[in-house]
């Protein structure tokens, strides 16, 4: 009697595009696997550590353009797994934020498929770790919304995000995909009842070698140049600490000596400010 092998798939977030955000256990996962099934926003440089053995697929689907449906990579998953073979499904960042993961479990739990989801490190992190600032502040932020630029169509219309259910002064808002029309974007977060001096960033590229970033507020939103993709909408109070660090930052090339001094000084005033409402004790064990 002939054995029936069944596979098994592994949804794997390839985190942010540095290879030294991956995990180990993607790294593991990526060394021994029979087929990799990468997304096109997934660098070279992770792609790469696949095992030798490994039959690596593209199946990247990016800014609308034609390619590999859903469809089809779900068809491409079940048949490796159902040949016994072990399936890397690799996507950027953390596959449960906006990766289409509900869709390819649902795919595989139709089929009898055994799977596994590997979480990674989803851009929003990188990108505030690289600002060097919190997504929380229990002072002035005690929730982080995460939402897409644009959703799902069921026709040819645009699907509008609900900003008044979704923006709020208390919250830090991550937009994925905020699209390249910002000016219109502003104007939707303006009217939801955001305040245009509120503290916004975009980030591009995060953790890639041509990462930017811009610091502006949402009221001169519109005043960004055109961000290369992909890109990450920040806005919320935490990120005030990146506004006053970037601009201390930037003077400093123009201050020497005693004028440095005091620049510093008054940054350093302007955090303590901040902190004050807070009490704080602090024990130095001899």
């Amino acid at each position: 009697m002939t054995q029936i092998l069944e596979g098994k798939v592994y949804l794997v977030g390839a985190g942010p595009g540095d290879p030294e955000l991956l995990t180990l256990k993607a790294y593991a996962l990526l060394q021994r696997a029979d087929v990799v099934l990468h997304d096109d926003l997934v660098p070279a440089a992770i792609v790469s550590l696949a095992g030798p053995r490994a039959r690596v697929v593209n199946v990247g689907k990016r800014c609308g353009s034609k390619g590999i449906t859903q469809t089809e990579i779900n068809f491409l998953m079940i048949e490796h797994a159902r040949l016994g073979r072990e399936v890397v499904r690799l996507k950027s960042g953390d596959p449960a934020i906006f990766g289409r993961l509900a869709e390819e479990t649902d795919a595989l739990a139709a089929a009898n498929i055994e799977y596994e989801i590997v979480p990674g490190i989803t851009a929003a992190l990188a990108a505030t770790a690289s600002l060097g600032v919190s997504l929380t502040d229990r002072r002035k932020s005690a929730r982080i919304v995460i939402v897409s630029g644009h959703r799902a169509r069921s026709s040819e219309l645009r699907v509008k995000n609900d900003w008044c259910g979704l923006a709020h002064q208390d919250a830090t808002l991550i937009v994925y995909m905020p699209g390249r029309n910002l000016a219109a974007l502003r104007n939707e977060l303006l009217e939801a009842g955001l305040p245009a001096d509120i503290p916004t960033a975009i980030v591009s590229r995060v953790t890639a070698p041509q990462q930017r970033e811009w610091l502006t507020t949402l009221g001169n939103l519109n005043s960004l140049p055109t961000v290369e993709s992909p890109s990450l909408l920040l806005i919320g109070r935490p990120l005030e600490r990146a506004r006053l660090t970037a601009s201390a930052k930037d003077q400093a090339s123009s201050f020497e000596g005693a004028e440095w001094r005091s620049l510093l000084a008054t940054v350093e005033t302007e955090i303590a400010a901040e902190n004050s409402e807070l009490p704080f004790e602090r024990s130095i064990a001899p």
